[in-house]
């Protein structure tokens, strides 16, 4: 199994970045999936997660209408589109494969996450 995060760097305060996840070695389609973020000295938190057909999705309140998270099956691909960045969104951003769930289905808390990527930064500059 592989999540590979890709597409964090360094923008200015109100800019965007779309963050790709690529997946392999599981079904894709059969998985809600999420993302999670760390800031330096800070836990691990929840970003957005998305069913596994891609038809629900639900964020932290922090990120509610900045971000929408999105899932290409046929690709195999997560993705997390950030606009109106702000300072405080620095992190390392992570995605993450839930267990194998029914449609409507996903998930916001680590340890329902089976697996994970290693994460790509974001750094937000004001």
């Amino acid at each position: 199994v592989q999540l590979q995060a890709s597409g964090g760097g360094q923008v200015q305060t109100g800019g965007s970045l779309r963050l790709s996840c690529a997946a392999s070695g599981f079904d894709f389609g059969d998985y809600g999936m999420g993302w999670f973020r760390q800031a330096p000295g800070k836990e691990r938190e929840f970003v957005a997660a998305i069913d596994r057909i891609g038809g629900i999705t639900y964020y932290a309140d922090s990120v509610k209408g900045r971000f929408t998270i999105s899932k290409d099956n046929a690709k195999n691909t997560l993705y997390l589109q950030m606009n109106s960045l702000k300072p405080e969104d620095t992190a390392v951003y992570s995605c993450a494969a839930g267990p194998p769930g029914y449609t409507g289905s996903y998930y916001i808390t680590e340890g329902e996450y089976n697996y994970w990527g290693q994460g790509t930064q974001v750094t937000v500059s004001s």
